[in-house]
């Protein structure tokens, strides 16, 4: 039975209602992952997704700053929520539909301004943070999931509008981009966007620093959607709603989206 899945960095779920309820009026996804919701989980406004049928969500809340959760139409039940390099932060929470499917739904630290750990305690925490995920991949060989979420690393050349420009910008410096390689090498997760669209330019965060984000187009691609071997070839119709970003009062991400046939 296919289902459709998408992962949007919301910034702040309780501000933004309106624009999640039209994302799902006007695209469906069965399932939706949701980052830095910044509300507790009992705050989370419920009532409305509950009336446009997403009945089921499973989260970790934190008033105002992180949180994800995970919204469905189809029935989901909580199978775990882990807080890598110990920063007591809401950044990850996993569901488990009834095909026996784990969805993982991350929100990474973003790592601050500055690229040097010795300097930058937030960098030093986003490293940490990826590296701890790597060695649970490792030592627990993740099986018939799919991780999602804003993983605030754009790890291509052509996930980043200017390659040599943001090398030393955080987001795309080589150790992150290494770090992300071996957390997505420990659990042999599947790119499904990059497997769906390999080529060309593909962003997801357009700057809210741009006055025209869209005719400037200095986007990186920082929202992923990865899967196990054992079902990354059911995945397709991957596709970022770009339009979405030029909603009003937007988040300045974009919805990522896959669709998975099991």
């Amino acid at each position: 039975m296919p289902f459709s899945l998408a992962t949007w960095n919301i910034n702040s779920v309780r501000l933004r209602e309106p624009l999640v309820l039209r994302m799902l009026a006007e695209y469906g996804p069965d399932v939706l992952c949701l980052q830095e919701c910044k509300s507790p989980v009992e705050k989370i406004p419920l009532e409305g997704f509950k009336a446009a049928g997403y009945t089921h969500m499973v989260a970790r809340g934190q008033k105002g700053y992180n949180g994800v959760a995970i919204l469905s139409k189809l029935p989901i039940e909580e199978a775990g929520a882990e807080d890598y390099a110990s920063l007591g932060h809401a950044r990850h929470i996993a569901g488990r539909l009834e095909n026996g499917v784990t969805i993982h739904n991350f929100y990474v630290p973003a790592g601050g301004d500055k690229p040097n750990r010795e300097i930058n305690d937030k960098f030093g925490q986003k490293l940490d943070y990826l590296t701890e995920m790597r060695d649970a991949f490792h030592a627990d060989k993740p099986e018939k999931s799919i991780l999602v979420g804003d993983l605030n690393i754009a790890p291509r050349e052509d996930d980043v509008w200017d390659h040599k420009k943001l090398l030393k910008v955080v987001s795309h410096t080589p150790i992150e981009v290494e770090t992300m390689a071996q957390t997505q090498d420990a659990g042999n997760w599947v790119d499904i966007t990059r497997q769906d669209i390999p080529d060309g330019n593909l962003y997801s965060w357009w700057s809210y620093r741009s006055p025209d984000w869209d005719t400037a187009d200095k986007g990186r691609r920082l929202d992923h959607i990865w899967a196990t071997p054992d079902i990354s070839n059911a995945a397709h119709s991957s596709h970022i709603q770009r339009v979405v970003r030029g909603w009003e009062q937007p988040s300045d991400h974009a919805p990522v989206f896959a669709t998975f046939d099991l």
